[in-house]
This record gives C-alpha cells, structure tokens and sequence, in this order.
C-alpha cells in the first residue's frame, strides 16, 4: 500500500510576494490551506463533506521552519497529509518544494473539528467512516518544539478593527490573514535588516469583523512575540525567529 499524500504545483503571483521579493507569510499559509482542503476532500471529509452536517474543521496551530527565502519565480509544491489524530487534536504536516525537487520549507499545524452552530470541539468518530478508512501517516516533516506560545507583557504596538475582507466562510478572520496583521507591527525597515528562519501562530480565540484589536510586542535575542487581544481577551499569538 502507498503512502498517502496530496500533492499540489502552484504558479505564484506577483501579489504573493512582499517588498523583497519573497513569499509573503500569509501567501504560504494559504497555499497550504489550500493543499489541507484539497487533501480533505480527496479523503472525504472536506468542506463541502462536511457543511451539510454542520460540521468544520479550524486550524488552531500553526509552526513553520524554511530551509531558505522563497524568492520571485520561485515555483512550489505542496505535499501534505494527515496524522493520526489525539483525542480533539488533528495534525496535519506539509513539504514545500522548489521546481528542482528542493525543499524550501516543512510546517506543522493542530486543527480541530468543531460542530459548527456553537463550535464545540468533536471526536475524530464524527467523521464516521471518512475516519475510519482514512490512511492517516505518522511521519513528521518538521519537529515543533514547542506548541505552546508563552503569554508575553509586551508593550503595544497597534491597533486595528475586523473589517469584512479580513473574514473567511466561518464569519472569523481568516488564519493566513492574522499573519500579515502580525507583521504590520514591523517597519520595512526591521523586516528588511531581519532574516525569518522560522515563525509559529496560535490561533486562541475567533475575531468577528467589527472587533477591535489590540496588538502588543516584545522582542528578545533572536525573536519577537507578538499577542493580539479584543476586549482584553487573548485572541491569537505570533512568534518569529530570526537566522
């Protein structure tokens, strides 16, 4: 029997890329949302699987690790495929490759399934026999070493309310979005002298459009924590690492 994984080609646009001419964050957490639903829905359970049963899955981790800058004209594939899933915690990792077979990064991400009228976390045996013949795969492409992104006493740095454009399917601002709110809180300047090896989002609570968010920041040797809160409730969290 095979191994079990999708496999994507992704011609990048211009718009993908920042002001240096590399990927943008948010550009690479949405080809690999992109890869996770294609993947899903080969194995039954994607989207359009699960809406009429009132049931989707949110991403709720996410930790990526590159091997070098993604760089204009650089073309990638995706390979992704699902672990075993814990108790309410399903993973998913991906390979990103250049067009010469090179790996250019590895990610990991923790996804829940949730019923989608309150969002209660569910068991994997609500996906029935989608679960039960799903040819889950236990190896890793990246080891994170920790999920868990320490709170922070950071000093504030910025504020922004939820508009419409910011929201996916689910009403909530959508995972890759947060990644250029994040970086916002950088000038061109820091991010041009700074070069990211790696970077983790934890996504802890859902921001509706009209919510008003509060970003702080703090800097230490070899990385920043970034914290995003909405009436003083933690809402999500960035840390990056710099090489």
């Amino acid at each position: 029997m095979s191994i079990y994984a999708n496999v994507k080609n992704y011609e990048l646009r211009y718009s993908d890329f920042d002001f240096k001419d590399e990927l943008k964050l948010s550009a690479l957490l949405a080809l690999t949302q992109e890869s996770a639903g294609a993947s899903a829905d080969e194995l039954g359970f994607g989207y359009d699987d699960l809406k009429p049963k009132g049931l989707g899955f949110i991403v709720v981790h996410t930790y990526c690790e590159f091997r070098r800058p993604i760089a204009l004209g650089d073309k990638l594939t995706v390979e992704t495929w699902p672990l075993p899933p814990r108790h309410v915690i399903f993973e998913r990792d991906y390979r990103v490759r250049d067009a010469k077979g090179e790996e250019v990064a590895a990610l990991a991400s923790r996804w829940c399934l949730v019923d989608l009228e309150n969002f209660s976390l569910l068991m994997p045996e609500k996906l029935g026999e989608a679960h039960q013949k799903c040819p889950y795969r236990a190896e890793k492409s990246v080891e994170v070493p920790v999920w868990k992104i320490p709170k922070t006493d950071g000093e504030e740095v910025r504020r922004y309310v939820a508009v419409a454009s910011d929201c996916d399917h689910y009403l909530h601002v959508n995972n890759a979005r947060y990644a250029d709110l994040f970086l916002d809180c950088f000038t061109m300047e820091e991010l041009r002298s700074r070069k990211i090896g790696a970077f983790q989002i934890a996504y802890v609570k859902q921001v509706k459009e009209g919510a008003s968010l509060v970003f702080t920041r703090k800097d230490e040797e070899g990385s920043s924590t970034l914290e995003a809160y909405a009436d003083g409730e933690l809402c999500s969290q960035f840390k990056v690492f710099y090489v």
